[in-house]
């Protein structure tokens, strides 16, 4: 008997995945630029590293409060209320072992079978996994070119059913970079309020936006506060992904039951990586700046390249991703098959819009984690790999235009 044959019925992917595949192609090449996944090169600030250090030396080796530390709930709290967002208490908050476990616990408290759950797509493709392990059917609303891949308000209407519960919204987004405009936040928050929606507000890049980009939290606009959950973390802002420390936040009577499946999926958060978050929230926020200046230096660099080889892209307003449009090259092969390409041939990594749901194989992610100097080295070397294409296309084309005809 085949083990895929023993597998529960809940589980989708029992093939390794294209990132997976990816990244063990990358181990056996040498000096790969890795434009792929969404973890900053960029080190946790020495301040936040100091503060988790000397939380180990103080003791702090011990299970936790299950929702946090009372001290990280209230600053998280705090920084939420400094930055636009809802007034919340600190039982009202709940730290998870990063944002993308939050998406799971969301989905496994709220989501029954049957359930529908609204994602935008492309978006961040775990949405659809925690959906689906809830036994929940994902709804997705197609973004495109015509909206810079921004949700709106009159696109989501013709999705919503009777089955409706739930609507993500990820501003800005992931994979494309996008920011939804604040006016076109508060449309979709009428409209789920008008359908009785719960919406999860993924913000976890609302501090890193660029020129006159900001980003409308939902649970501070007129009534949505107790039907919002705000979704973040420390991984972006403060380039903490390996230290996992997420949050949700919102009315206590969805935040208690999260809270006790949080319980039982890892009791809590690392007390070392609480502390060190403490620091982030609490501390000198002038990294977050710096940081932030650092993408946009990155971000005009890759722009910059892509112009040069006629790529067109979704304008790229805050995160650090650029979407880029593989088929406004008119290489005749798609993202996926240009991203295999690019590794194999360019030593470029970089992925596919359809890992992140995309309707179309047209777009690729490229992610801005890396120097400048390697932004534009990976630029030349995808412009070499575009400009071989071309050459093979065009010999194919001129052997058929002058092969004897039969």
């Amino acid at each position: 008997m085949s083990n895929t044959n023993r597998l529960a019925s809940r589980v989708k992917l029992s093939e390794e995945h294209l990132i997976t595949r990816m990244l063990n192609i990358a181990d056996g090449l040498d000096d790969v630029i890795k434009l792929g996944r969404g973890d900053p090169d960029l080190d946790t600030p020495e301040h936040i590293v100091r503060a988790g250090q000397e939380a180990l030396g103080s003791g702090a080796t011990h299970y936790t409060h299950p929702a946090g530390i009372l001290p990280l709930r209230e600053a998280i709290a705090a920084q939420i209320k400094a930055h636009g967002g809802a007034d919340y208490a600190p039982d009202e908050i709940l730290v998870t072992p990063g944002g993308q476990h939050g998406m799971f616990v969301i989905a496994l408290t709220l989501l029954n079978p049957g359930d529908e759950i609204i994602v935008p797509c492309p978006g961040y493709n775990p949405y659809q996994q925690a959906a689906e392990l809830a036994d929940a059917t994902v709804v997705k609303v197609p973004m495109g070119m015509e909206t810079n891949f921004t949700l709106t308000a009159e696109m989501i209407r013709p999705h919503i059913t009777g089955k409706s519960k739930i609507l993500v919204l990820i501003n800005p987004n992931n994979p494309t970079g996008t920011v939804t405009p604040p006016d076109e936040v508060a449309k979709i928050a009428e409209l789920a309020a008008e359908h009785d929606l719960i919406v999860i507000s993924d913000e976890i890049y609302s501090r890193l936006t660029f020129g006159n980009n900001r980003v409308q939290s939902v649970a501070a606009l007129p009534g949505m506060r107790e039907r919002t959950i705000t979704l973040s973390g420390f991984s972006k802002a403060y380039a903490m992904t390996g230290w996992r420390v997420g949050y949700l936040a919102g009315p206590k009577d969805l935040i208690t039951p999260m809270t006790e499946i949080n319980h039982a999926f890892a009791i809590s958060v690392a007390g070392v990586s609480q502390h060190a978050a403490l620091a982030a929230a609490t501390g000198p926020q002038d990294c977050v700046d710096e940081m932030r200046a650092e993408y946009d230096a990155r971000r005009r660099a890759m722009l910059k390249g892509l112009d040069a080889m006629g790529m067109a892209y979704a304008e790229p307003q805050g995160g650090f991703y650029v979407y880029g449009d593989v088929a406004s090259l008119s290489l005749g092969i798609g993202a996926g098959a240009f991203c295999e390409r690019l590794l194999a041939d360019g030593r470029v990594m970089m992925y596919p819009g359809t890992i992140y749901g995309d309707h179309t194989d047209d777009f690729v992610r490229m992610s801005m984690t890396q120097p400048v100097p390697r932004i534009e080295e990976a630029m030349a070397r995808m412009r070499s790999v575009v400009e071989a294409i071309r050459a093979e296309s065009g010999a194919e084309s001129g052997a058929e235009a002058t092969a004897p005809a039969h």
